[in-house]
């Protein structure tokens, strides 16, 4: 049996936004208490600092564009339809060295928002 939901959609028109950095956007797909899916859009030659969280394991999942996520001092490259988890405590840092802008998915549990040290 089919049952509509009265919950509406969400995507990046819709959803809570806010920017990080100097140029980056970020989307609150999902805002709980212990769980956070946020779509970001980083654009060429922007990066994070190295940083990791205390609590919160992440997963980055990459929509468009070519991603480096520097785990422990080693770089990974993820492109389209890759991910990569990062567990609690792992210092990390996100960068987007190509031409075009990196928009990913970004699923923290706990949420990571006011968990990150920075390295």
């Amino acid at each position: 049996m089919h049952q509509e939901s009265s919950v509406p959609a969400i995507s990046s028109n819709n959803a809570e936004h806010y920017t990080w950095g100097e140029r980056c956007d970020g989307w609150h797909l999902v805002k709980a208490a212990n769980l956070s899916v946020i779509q970001e859009r980083v654009p060429p030659g922007a990066a994070e600092l190295r940083h990791y969280h205390e609590r919160a394991e992440q997963f980055f999942f990459i929509l468009s564009g070519l991603a480096t996520i520097e785990v422990g001092g080693i770089p990974h490259r993820l492109g389209v339809h890759e991910g990569l988890h990062i567990p609690a405590g792992t210092v990390h840092r996100l960068s987007n060295d190509q031409e075009q802008d990196l928009v990913f998915v970004l699923i923290s549990t706990p949420p990571s928002h006011g968990d990150r040290v920075n390295a």
